[in-house]
C-alpha cells in the first residue's frame, strides 16, 4: 500500500551502527552520494522502500567500519538525511549494559541520555546564528514505541526505556567508570548517540535509538569487554535488527501524523535577522530553511 498523493507519509532515516553496514531487502534500492556543506558524511546513502514506507540508510561508521566514534561527522550525516527528505530518524546501535536485567542479546529502546563526550561539534548553530532547542525529552516516544514493537515482532527481547551514557571512547570503560555510571542512573553505554540525537532535534527530525546489547561493560567482578565477545553477540543482533526494520515497515500506518518535533525550531532562533551570518544561514538551508526564510 502507498500513501495517496498529498498525504504525509513516512520516510525513515536509518543510521546503522556497529555491525549494521547495509540494509538488504529494500525495493527499488539505489545508492546515492549526497554532499553536505558540513563536510563528508560517513558514506553514500541507500534509498529504497518496503511497502508504503520509504527508507534512507546510512552506515554510521562507513562501510567496513572505517570511522572511529570520535571521528564521525554527525553534522554531515544528519544534514544529508534531511536533504534526502527523511521525516524521522531511527538509530540502531551496539551498546553495553549497565544493568543485570539487560543481558547481551537484548534490545533497549533508549529514552534518555547522559553526555560524557568531549571535543565533538554538537550543534549546527553558533556565532552569527544562535539557537536553543529543548532536549528535555530527547527521543521521539512515538517512533521509539514503533521500533520497540517491531523488534518484539522480529523476535527480540526488548526493554522499553533506558538511559544511555555516551562516552568518548574509543577505549572501553575502566571498572571504576562503569560502576560510577551505574550510580548516576545510566542503564546502557555507547560511544555514538551524542551529538547525533542533539543534531537530529536541531534538524526537526524525531529521533529514536534502538540499542542492541553486546556486553555487560566492566562493572561486574572478574569481567571486562573484549571485542571478540562483542562481535559474536553482534552477529545475532544484526540479523534481528534487519528483521526489525522489515517489521517496522509493516507496523507504521499509511499516514504520518505531524509531530511537535517537526517544528522544534519555531521559537529556538535567538539572533535577530539583521545580525545573522549569511554564510551560516546558507549552510543551514536544509536544516533550518523553514524558519530562516
Amino acid at each position: 500500500m502507498r500513501a495517496e498523493a498529498g498525504t504525509p507519509g513516512w520516510r525513515i532515516g536509518v543510521i546503522g551502527g556497529s555491525g549494521l553496514y547495509d540494509f538488504n531487502g529494500l525495493e527499488d534500492a539505489q545508492e546515492i552520494a549526497v554532499s553536505s556543506p558540513f563536510g563528508e558524511p560517513s558514506a553514500p546513502v541507500t534509498i529504497g522502500r518496503i511497502s508504503h514506507v520509504h527508507f534512507v540508510f546510512l552506515p554510521r561508521h562507513g562501510k567496513g567500519h572505517r570511522i572511529a566514534p570520535e571521528a564521525i561527522n554527525a553534522r554531515a550525516n544528519i544534514d544529508v538525511l534531511k536533504r534526502c527528505g527523511v521525516t524521522d530518524v531511527l538509530a540502531i546501535s551496539a551498546i553495553g549494559s549497565l544493568r543485570e536485567e539487560l543481558p547481551p542479546g537484548s534490545f533497549v529502546a533508549v529514552d534518555q541520555f547522559i553526555d560524557r563526550t568531549h571535543g565533538r561539534t554538537d550543534s549546527f548553530f553558533g556565532e552569527g546564528l544562535v539557537a536553543h532547542v529543548s532536549m528535555a525529552d530527547p527521543v521521539c516516544s512515538r517512533l521509539a514505541g514503533f521500533a520497540a514493537d517491531a523488534a518484539i515482532a522480529a523476535g527480540a527481547a526488548v526493554h522499553r526505556g533506558g538511559c544511555y551514557l555516551a562516552m568518548q571512547g574509543p577505549q572501553f570503560s575502566t571498572r571504576a567508570e562503569s560502576r560510577m555510571y551505574r550510580q548516576w542512573g545510566a542503564d546502557v553505554i555507547g560511544m555514538t548517540a551524542l551529538p547525533e540525537a542533539r543534531l537530529a532535534r536541531e534538524a526537526e527530525l524525531p529521533y529514536a535509538l534502538l540499542g542492541m546489547v553486546t556486553d555487560y561493560d566492566s562493572w561486574r567482578d572478574g569481567e571486562h569487554v573484549e571485542v571478540a565477545d562483542v562481535l559474536r553477540v553482534m552477529a545475532g543482533n544484526t540479523a534481528l535488527a534487519r528483521e526489525t526494520l522489515m517489521q517496522l515497515a509493516a507496523l507504521l500506518p499509511i499516514e504520518r501524523p505531524a509531530s511537535l518535533i517537526d517544528r522544534a525550531l519555531d521559537s529556538a532562533i535567538m539572533t535577530a535577522s539583521a545580525q545573522r551570518d549569511p554564510v551560516l544561514v546558507a549552510k543551514l538551508g536544509a536544516i533550518a530553511g523553514r524558519v530562516l526564510g
